[in-house]
């Protein structure tokens, strides 16, 4: 089969569409026939060296795919070979083949297609994971994304909407603020003119965001705890502005609130497993019913996976960008 490689760390010019030997699946894994991937910043500072796979998973890049099962590991049930499929990955996904756990595989929703299927199973678990498993978001709350315009935007806007609560997102411009709101986002911040603090504030007559998802890190930690209401939750997903940051530990006593900070990708199987069938039970039905739906930036051809790391680091595009696999065609 082909795979993306990066014999070196580096530019997106480092991704290199080569030859690789086809994986086997192993005990409880069955083996995925790609047929899209997603790219995520992880891939990115995979890339560039920053982020090697955990042990065991794949070199290569990709934390989702969608495709078919094209066969089946010692000990796997409930799947069978053909099935339409998409997973949570922690490694693998830029290639022709990849092995799953089982525990990882969703079924595509009713009503979505096989390539933008690839768009869910990194986002959807990141989403309900951190927003609704840890930060219990409630009907009635406001709750506060940044970078509202990404893929974790787009869904977390969705998922929020759908239990009924007040969505507000930072965006850097007009048109990604438009499509925040086309997707039920109520407060609308840009990032660039406005400060968060005193607009999360303002829209909610001071009290402040009862949950805050954030992928931005050190340079809003401050920020964050200040836009917090009383009890209210911060999730940290990333760490786009820095890791190291000054926690007023005073501020979180005063409020009674939380900070938690989570990765997915190097999560045991079982807790992986576990978010999934969470996500199946809580989210495939929103999505099967129109209530949530993949929001696709682009989607390139697998070998042009440069490109895509280009657009996803110049934040030009709103929700995802695909790959496609030459099997898809």
């Amino acid at each position: 089969m082909h795979a993306i490689t990066i014999p070196e760390p580096g530019g997106p010019e480092a991704l290199v569409w080569a030859e690789v030997p086809d994986p086997v699946p192993g005990d409880g894994e069955v083996l995925v026939e790609v047929v899209a991937s997603a790219v995520n910043r992880a891939d990115v500072l995979q890339r560039q060296g920053f982020y090697d796979p955990p042990p065991g998973a794949s070199p290569y890049p990709g934390l989702e795919c969608s495709g078919r099962i094209a066969a089946l590991g010692p000990g796997v049930t409930g799947w069978a070979a053909g099935d339409a499929v998409c997973a949570l990955l922690a490694g693998g996904g830029y290639a022709g083949r990849v092995a799953v756990p089982a525990g990882q595989l969703l079924p595509v929703p009713e009503g979505v297609d096989l390539v933008e299927a690839a768009a869910l199973p990194e986002v959807t678990a990141t989403v309900w994971s951190n927003v609704f498993m840890v930060s219990h978001l409630r009907p009635g709350e406001t709750f506060l994304v940044h970078g509202g315009s990404s893929g974790i935007g787009t869904m977390a806007i969705q998922l929020a909407k759908a239990v009924g609560a007040r969505v507000a997102v930072t965006a850097g411009s007009p048109e990604k603020l438009a499509r925040c709101a086309e997707l039920g986002a109520d407060i609308l911040i840009n990032y660039r003119e406005q400060d968060f603090v005193e607009e999360i504030r303002e829209n909610t007559a001071g009290a402040g965001a009862d949950v805050i998802l954030d992928l931005i890190g050190a340079k809003y930690l401050d920020r964050n705890v200040q836009a917090l209401a009383v009890n209210g939750r911060l999730a940290i997903i990333g760490l786009q502005g820095g890791a190291k940051g000054e926690l007023n530990l005073g501020a979180l006593l005063t409020k009674r609130a939380a900070v938690t900070a989570t990765s997915l990708r190097g999560r045991p199987l079982q807790e992986k497993a576990a978010i999934v069938a969470a996500v199946r039970e809580h989210v495939w039905p929103l999505i099967g019913g129109g209530v949530v739906k993949p929001v696709v930036d682009r989607a390139l051809p697998m070998a042009d996976a440069a490109e895509a790391h280009r657009v996803l680091e110049s934040s030009e595009h709103i929700g995802k960008v695909l790959l496609v696999a030459p099997s898809a065609g």
